[in-house]
């Protein structure tokens, strides 16, 4: 297969095509250049994508840059780059750059992120999100386009760009989103919209917020996964992120607008009176296993596919593994093989 020849996906028995199948790479605990032989595997394994996040640890690019060099037909996506952190010429360029190694592969998420990555690491005010994300998303469109641009945006004023190598084929811009702004903004401005951290059963409410999706739309639901039968592990490993993230306001009100205000509202509670032990103890165990999902491999992806509904084009999973998969390449890969779409 070549990076002329995107991966082939043979229709289901309903005449619906599968999503795209992605992993967010690098995995934790394994640094990125040990992960040669996991993406030199993965197409076998039926993954179609690799992802990158970028918060407070690894950057988004590096890693798809390696993964460029590393595999000639996996898609390279991030989800996402904050808007706030990089200047939107910057983004143009890094993109652009990348797209060089990966031609018609790329896909570029953006998103407003939360303060804890954009003002408490980076020193950078995070004002305005909304706006901020897009102008970012319509500059960079234009820019990638190969478009000049000068003028005032309403976050920012530019006196005149234009990229010198525009991508010679398309990239894709699309919004990290969690409400009905976000993810219009994504898909009447840009190419589609990623959305995470959410139940099976949420899924329908973000697509009647997206309404009807022209063709060639990308809706990317982002699934967490601890790939071990060991509840008590998954529990102590998963808990203090969620009660982290869930009580950011991007997410807290994210999750009162899907209507789980009363069930995240003791956490909340806690959290706001300066007690994180406490709001990681309030979560109750249905949000830490709604959530992060946890299971045999085989009993995780079933629980995956629930989130692939009509409208869905890509599953990302963000995989935390125990530390015993480790142990050996191959215990790894059959982990992950079991985990993904191939498996049966």
């Amino acid at each position: 297969m070549t990076a002329e020849q995107p991966p082939h996906h043979p229709r289901t028995a309903s005449g619906t095509t599968p999503p795209n199948w992605g992993i967010t790479l690098p995995l934790p605990g394994l640094t990125i250049d040990r992960h040669r032989f996991l993406v030199e595997r993965l197409p076998d394994l039926g993954y179609t994508d690799v992802w990158s996040a970028e918060g407070g640890g690894t950057d988004a690019f590096t890693p798809l840059a390696a993964t460029a060099t590393w595999s000639p037909s996996l898609r390279i996506a991030t989800g996402i780059v904050p808007v706030q952190t990089r200047g939107p010429a910057v983004l143009a360029q890094t993109a652009a750059t990348l797209a060089q190694l990966a031609p018609g592969r790329l896909l570029l998420g953006l998103g407003s992120s939360v303060p804890a990555h954009v003002t408490d690491i980076n020193g950078i005010p995070f004002d305005e999100p909304f706006k901020r994300t897009r102008d970012v998303l319509r500059f960079v469109t234009r820019a990638l386009r190969g478009e000049h641009i000068a003028g005032d945006f309403d976050t920012f004023s530019i006196t005149g760009y234009r990229l010198p190598h525009p991508p010679a084929e398309p990239v894709k811009v699309i919004l990290g989103a969690l409400r009905p702004g976000m993810l219009r903004l994504g898909f009447h401005e840009g190419d589609g919209a990623i959305t995470n951290l959410l139940f099976p059963e949420d899924v329908p409410t973000v697509l009647d917020a997206v309404g009807p999706q022209p063709p060639g739309k990308e809706l990317v639901v982002k699934v967490f996964v601890c790939p071990t039968e060991d509840t008590e592990y998954a529990h102590r490993a998963t808990r203090p992120f969620l009660a982290w993230i869930l009580n950011r306001e991007p997410y807290r009100k994210f999750h009162e607008w899907l209507g789980h205000g009363e069930l995240l509202r003791e956490s909340h509670t806690a959290w706001a009176a300066g007690d994180p032990e406490a709001a990681q103890k309030a979560l109750p165990d249905e949000v830490v296993d709604g959530l992060f999902i946890s299971g045999s491999p085989e009993e995780c992806r079933e629980r995956i596919r629930a989130y692939h509904r009509p409208g869905v084009t890509t599953i990302q999973l963000y995989v935390s593994l125990p530390p015993d998969v480790f142990v050996s390449r191959a215990r790894l890969l059959d982990t992950l093989a079991r985990l993904g779409p191939a498996s049966h």
